[in-house]
């Protein structure tokens, strides 16, 4: 099955609070496309010629207004996602971290940001997938994995042992 290549950035912060420091991670609510509605890191298609460090660096910029630099993203899972009942919806996500960022999140026509605990990330807003690997991954764990879904974007099967392209 053919998969269009995507990059995305979990971009993640410190932050000072009554409690003590908290780490923070930039999720955006999807307001077009796949996804509408959910929870996602900031993150699309690479263009033609573009590599993911390219692509992921263009897309923070584009769909939050922050600027990272390549040097600062860390690789942290290659997932390809079939999707058996949309097959020209298939994609292959190299997907990144960064702690180093500057300016401040804004919406953009794409999505609609916000800094959310680590700890307590609302992961029954985002793709059935998220919660069994973003807080790994962010935390040091390089993930690797098929996630295929169907219709009704079920997650029908996981293989995490590799992520496979066609």
């Amino acid at each position: 099955m053919p998969m269009f290549e995507v990059a995305a950035v979990y971009l993640t912060r410190e932050r000072s609070t009554p409690d003590g420091p908290r780490t923070e991670v930039l999720l955006g609510r999807k307001r077009t496309g796949l996804g509408l509605g959910r929870l996602v890191a900031p993150g699309g298609k690479l263009e033609p010629g573009e590599t993911a460090v390219d692509a992921a660096v263009r897309e923070v910029r584009e769909e939050v207004g922050l600027d990272v630099a390549a040097g600062d993203l860390v690789p942290i899972a290659e997932i390809a996602y079939p999707f058996l009942d949309r097959p020209h919806l298939s994609q292959f996500h190299r997907v990144f971290t960064a702690s180093v960022v500057t300016g401040e999140a804004a919406a953009s026509a794409e999505l609609e940001p916000a800094w959310y605990p680590l700890a307590g990330i609302p992961f029954d807003r985002m793709w059935a997938d998220a919660g069994r690997w973003v807080a790994r991954a962010i935390a040091g764990e390089y993930v690797a994995a098929t996630l295929t879904f169907a219709e009704g974007d079920a997650l029908v099967a996981e293989d995490w042992t590799a992520a496979r392209r066609s």
